[in-house]
This record gives structure tokens, sequence and C-alpha cells, in this order.
């Protein structure tokens, strides 16, 4: 059986990556797994409030993902700021 799972995606789960706190903002990386790579996904909380960045883009590690996910919603907060929970 374990040799079913490593073929078809079981096993280990890769460790979460830290949380990085941005002007006021926490944002926790949480790259999706899919067949080509990982799809850039990031959390990004503030004052009890939650919004969940999902990207198109796949990177082939989750590293790598990671560190754009991250990237991608430092962009967002300073292109959007509070805006970013449907706040005027």
């Amino acid at each position: 059986m374990a040799l079913f799972s490593k073929l078809f995606g079981g096993g280990k789960t890769p460790e979460p990556a830290p949380s990085e706190d941005y002007k006021d903002f926490a944002i926790t990386p949480v790259p999706q797994k899919e067949s080509g790579g990982w799809r850039l996904s990031a959390r990004i909380e503030k004052d009890g409030q939650e919004h969940v960045l999902i990207r198109s883009d796949v990177l082939q590690t989750k590293e790598q993902a990671d560190d754009a996910s991250i990237a991608k919603a430092k962009q967002m907060i300073d292109e959007q700021g509070e805006r970013l929970f449907g706040s005027p």
C-alpha cells in the first residue's frame, strides 16, 4: 500500500511556511499542489479579517511558490490595503 500512496501523491505533507508580517498584515503562504507543480496562494489577515489570494501561476517547487505567494500578497497590500476586505 505504501508504494501506491507514494505513486499517487500520498506520503509526507510538506512543512507549512511561516507567516510573515507586512504593514500590519499577516501573510501566510499556502500554495496548492497541482499536477504541474504548486499554485500560488496565500492567506492575508488583519484585525480578524481574512482574504484568500489564489493565482493561476504554477511553479515547480513549493519553496518557489511560497516566495512568489508572499511577493504577490505584498503587492496586493500595497495596491489595495484595507480594500482587500471589502472596505471602501
